[in-house]
């Protein structure tokens, strides 16, 4: 299945204000994300992979990739199109080495450093931020802003998404990075109606 990078929906069950999230997910879908990410912090393994399989299916029946946030276990039980870690999670290498060389490996960073660490011990992709200050991770490391943004992008030749903070009025600002896709959870699953909302980024995004 293709990967199109350029809007990436992170699941958060926290701001979906008691709607429901296979129903939040399918109406971002249908507004246009081209890549879904399940991340899930407070439920038992077993909620987890259930929910993982449902979300499965349904990013697919949109022809979407579906990753698993940091549950390398997880990604491996649902089959799962791929996974996404960060700097506290299980070694890149070894996570690479597990999940097999036919799926996606996504890494978070936040430096030039990172990146090139990232680049060389095999991600298929990175997620650099945060962009901007976040509400969606209260544990978030300092926003390294777009300067830094861009100056990753210039150092690997990864796709590289930028995360934390994004949203309509700074998309401009993160488009002239030359950045591959936006990752986005609050300014999607946060709105009131989440499908205008993703159609809204997505024509934003690709507009020249």
């Amino acid at each position: 299945m293709p990967v199109d990078y350029s809007l990436y929906l992170v699941t958060d069950r926290g701001i979906l204000k008691g709607k429901d999230l296979l129903e939040a997910v399918e109406e971002a879908l249908r507004g246009g994300v081209t890549l879904v990410q399940l991340r899930e912090k407070d439920i038992s393994s077993l909620d987890f992979y259930n929910t993982a399989l449902k979300m499965k299916r349904l990013a697919h029946r949109y022809g979407v990739p579906f990753i698993v946030n940091d549950r390398l276990d997880i990604a491996l039980a649902a089959d799962a199109d791929g996974l996404h870690i960060g700097q506290g999670d299980l070694p890149l290498e070894a996570a690479r080495r597990l999940l097999g060389k036919g799926k996606i490996l996504g890494y978070s960073v936040s430096s030039v450093e990172e990146a090139v660490y990232g680049e060389k011990n095999g991600a298929d992709y990175l997620g650099a931020g945060p962009v901007y200050p976040t509400g969606s991770k209260p544990d978030a490391a300092s926003p390294i802003g777009p300067g830094a943004l861009r100056s990753i992008r210039e150092s690997v030749s990864l796709p590289v998404v930028g995360i934390g903070g994004i949203g309509i009025s700074n998309i401009e600002e993160i488009k002239s990075t030359g950045i591959d896709g936006i990752a986005l959870i609050s300014a999607i699953l946060g709105s009131r109606d989440i499908k205008e909302a993703s159609e809204n980024l997505v024509r934003l995004w690709r507009k020249e």
